[in-house]
């Protein structure tokens, strides 16, 4: 194969990739979307020129450019993330290999991209560049009826399909046995088609679970990029969700869910009292007393003293004061005021590595956002009657074995609220709108959506849209919604599949180490 052929080899792969993704791609495509990559590098594996890395990378920069490009409407930093997820991606593909060619260059050496990869997918939870939204389980968000059972895996379950999958289909093109292909066929058939019958019938025959329970969700549709805040506009936005909630709220609505920063107002934890838009929603409250308001705002509270180095701490000009600044989700009834604060930071726009501290004060979103925010370390629910609610805020709802804490920690809903305006009327809001269909199949939990310009909607235990509004467009909407308490294997175990990958990936890694000082020692020798 001449070195132009496997270049294109390598974009076909990315364009199949592309393809797939939501919310207009053709999921199916990505069974196949890995294997002319495969191909490649298994050419390459029996000796043929080429640079495994450098081809990768051009896969996974074309994937990652033509599905997540609407980032560049929130951040120029777009251009660095999908320059780093792909060399990230390049890497675990290369690793994959270099491990391939050290402990069994067959076809059978081909499964070891699978503990890399969704090792990978699994770092993503948890490091600076967090950025699970290209997991490829997230793939079959618009094929809902096929993944049922990600209530036993969650979107681990998927990515493993999918490895799978494109793993046989390259090796029947590769193997040179017959029988043996013929083999590979019958397994890949029937790893087509199992998962996703057995996945129908657990559809068919699901019915949901838990109390009745009336939610309504505003979408308020104000625009983000709005530069005339002051006090007045603030009030406007919180009367304007309260005169929302009113179209239609009844003596049985428990819940009014609201989105993302809908409060303008600069919380301070020590002076809520003086909190304007607490005292609008306060009076919404005793006119509805059997029923509390989610909504979203940013908080500030004051450093203790000796914390000031704490890299999220922001100076307050050039005083010894330091403060810190939270992204929260509120829950306000006659009784209470409750709050939790974001955990996952969207890279870049909220959150700056301590290795970038010369960024700290500077924004890498033209002015949305500056510094590091301060974050909650674990999620805690939040509690109204009987109920107690989960509420991921914004790219929260992107983290399967995040959310699912809320529901193992008790949570009988998930209201997911979000400020999507960010990336304008793109696929951007759109796949995200999808992340809230897997976490109900997930945790078998129903899941209202308030997003400030859209899409807004409520979600079923099957993963169902129940309901949802249309983009850019004032709105209120209601639903009864099941409130769940049972947990599902995936909520009780949580990511189980992606840290049994990471464990064989270190002896992965391990194997590779040792064997290659082997053979460096053996060669010195010579």
């Amino acid at each position: 194969m001449k070195n132009y052929q496997k270049l294109l080899m390598a974009v076909a792969s990315g364009l199949l990739l592309w393809a797939a993704w939501p919310v207009r791609g053709l999921a199916p495509l990505v069974f196949i979307a890995l294997v002319p990559l495969l191909y490649v590098e298994e050419r390459i594996s029996k000796g043929e020129k080429g640079n495994v890395f450098w081809l990768s990378f051009v896969t996974f920069l074309l994937w990652n450019v033509l599905t997540t490009w609407w980032v560049w409407n929130a951040t120029p930093a777009a251009i660095l993330a999908w320059i780093l997820n792909a060399l990230f991606m390049s890497t675990v593909f290369w690793a994959f290999h270099f491990t391939k060619m050290k402990l069994h260059n067959s076809l059978i050496g081909n499964f070891l991209l699978i503990p890399y990869w969704m090792a990978f997918e699994f770092l993503h939870y948890y490091w600076a560049a967090k950025w699970p939204w290209l997991s490829l389980g997230n793939v079959f968000s618009t094929c809902t009826t096929w993944v049922q059972w990600y209530s036993f895996t969650g979107v681990a379950g998927g990515t493993l399909w999918i490895l799978l999958v494109n793993i046989l289909i390259n090796n029947i093109l590769c193997s040179s046995e017959r029988r043996v292909r013929w083999w590979i066929i019958g397994v890949t058939i029937a790893l087509m088609v199992i998962p996703v019958a057995g996945s129908k019938i657990a559809y068919s025959l699901y019915e949901e679970k838990g109390e009745d329970t009336e939610v309504i969700v505003i979408q308020q549709n104000c625009d983000p990029w709005n530069e005339q805040f002051d006090k007045q506009y603030y009030d406007e936005v919180v009367q304007r969700n309260v005169d929302l909630a009113e179209r239609l709220v009844t003596s049985e609505t428990r819940f009014v869910v609201s989105s993302e920063s809908a409060i303008e107002e600069g919380i301070w934890l020590d002076r809520m009292k003086d909190v304007r838009a607490f005292d609008i929603l306060g009076k919404f409250t005793e006119r509805h007393p059997n029923c509390c308001f989610v909504i979203g705002g940013f908080s500030y509270e004051w450093v203790p003293k000796g914390m000031e180095s704490d890299f999220p701490a922001r100076q307050v000009g050039n005083t010894d004061r330091y403060y810190y600044a939270h992204n929260s989700a509120w829950l306000l009834d006659t009784l209470n005021v409750q709050h939790r604060n974001k955990s996952k930071l969207t890279p870049a726009v909220e959150a700056i590595p301590e290795w970038m501290g010369f960024l700290k004060h500077f924004s890498l979103t033209v002015g949305i956002a500056r510094g590091t925010l301060k974050t909650d370390p674990y999620p805690h629910n939040m509690s109204f009657g009987t109920h107690q609610v989960g509420v991921p805020i914004c790219y929260e709802s992107a983290f399967g074995g995040y959310v699912s804490e809320f529901a193992k920690k008790g949570a009988d809903l998930l209201f997911v609220i979000t400020n999507d305006g960010w990336w304008g009327d793109t696929p951007g809001y759109k796949q995200h709108f999808e992340f809230s269909k897997l976490r109900a199949i997930e945790n078998r939990r129903c899941v209202a959506r308030s997003a400030n310009t859209g899409r807004s909607g409520f979600f079923n235990q099957r993963g169902d849209v129940i309901q949802s509004t249309e983009y850019w467009k004032e709105d209120v909407i209601k639903a009864t919604l099941k409130a769940n308490t049972e947990k599902t294997f995936y909520t009780r175990h949580g990511d189980y599949l992606y840290r049994i990958a990471m464990w064989m990936t270190f002896g992965l890694l391990l194997a590779t180490l040792v064997l290659t000082i082997i053979g460096w020692l053996r060669h010195g020798k010579r």
